[in-house]
Parts: structure tokens; sequence; C-alpha cells
């Protein structure tokens, strides 16, 4: 038999933690693609575009609240894959949940991401968060200029 004291120690981070002033979002740089302007955008209403290469889809969306990675005067407009980090699902524009800031799920295996905390799984088979598209505001349009994360079904990110 054995005998012991356990000890854990939990950490806890406020909201203000999470969007700290001096975080910034490191992942592979691409060429910068102009996807949108903010009047383009309506609270709720993703859009799709491909990037950063042909036929990689992705989602755009202004999400009301401040999120991580986020840009414009709420920090709210972010982009993510439209594609499953489990097993390479499609997360189209209207698997979009505006209730609750989520994409998904996913149709294979049911998989929901958070959009407002960097695409992390919320429920299902994932085990990696949803690839953010690194977004720069540039007076009011909305640019893509990399990937933070690996794309589903690739052992690196492509070359545009």
């Amino acid at each position: 038999i054995f005998g012991g004291t356990a000890v854990g120690v939990v950490a806890t981070l406020s909201t203000t933690d999470l969007f700290a002033k001096d975080a910034s979002l490191v992942g592979s740089k691409y060429a910068a693609k102009k996807i949108a302007t903010l009047a383009d955008l309506a609270s709720g209403k993703p859009l799709e575009f491909e990037y950063p290469a042909k036929g990689m889809t992705n989602v755009l969306v202004k999400l009301g609240e401040k999120a991580g990675g986020g840009v414009g005067r709420d920090a709210d407009v972010v982009a993510f894959s439209a594609t499953c980090t489990h097993m390479g699902g499609p997360l189209g524009a209207e698997t979009y949940k505006p209730a609750h800031k989520v994409l998904g799920p996913c149709p294979l295996h049911l998989t929901t991401f958070d959009l407002t905390h960097h695409g992390m799984v919320v429920s299902g088979h994932a085990t990696q968060s949803l690839p953010q598209v690194m977004l720069e505001l540039r007076g009011s349009e909305v640019w893509a200029v990399g990937m933070m994360g690996l794309v589903y079904g690739y052992g690196h990110n492509p070359k545009a």
C-alpha cells in the first residue's frame, strides 16, 4: 500500500489575462490578402474566403464581442480555417452559431470550436484548436497576413 499527500496547484486567468495588451499571435506568415472592409461585415454574418492558397477555405466573422486575435474597434473581427482539425470535415459559414460564438458542429464527429478563444475545442473529438487566420486592419480594410496553427491535412502549412 502506498501513502502520501498530493498537492495540486490551480492557476486561474482572468479575461484581461487572455487579452493582454502585449500578447501577439505567432504563426506562419503569408503574403497579405485583402478579405473585406469593416462596412462589409455585419455582426453574426460570416463570410467565406480562400487563404493562403486556392482551395483553403476560411470563415471571417464579426462576433460582436472581444475575441483573442480579433481586430477592429471592438477587437471582435476574427477568421478561422473552415476545415475541422479532427478529420478534415467542412466547417463552412453555415455552421456558425452567433448565439454561442462557435463554429460547428463538424458534420463528421460533431466538434465545435470557440471563436472568442482562438478557436479552442468546446466539444467533440478534435484535440487541436481551429487554425486562426492572422488579421491586420489597414484603415477600414481587413487583411489576412498569416495562419496560426497547422491546417488539417498538411505536415506543415503550405506555401501560398
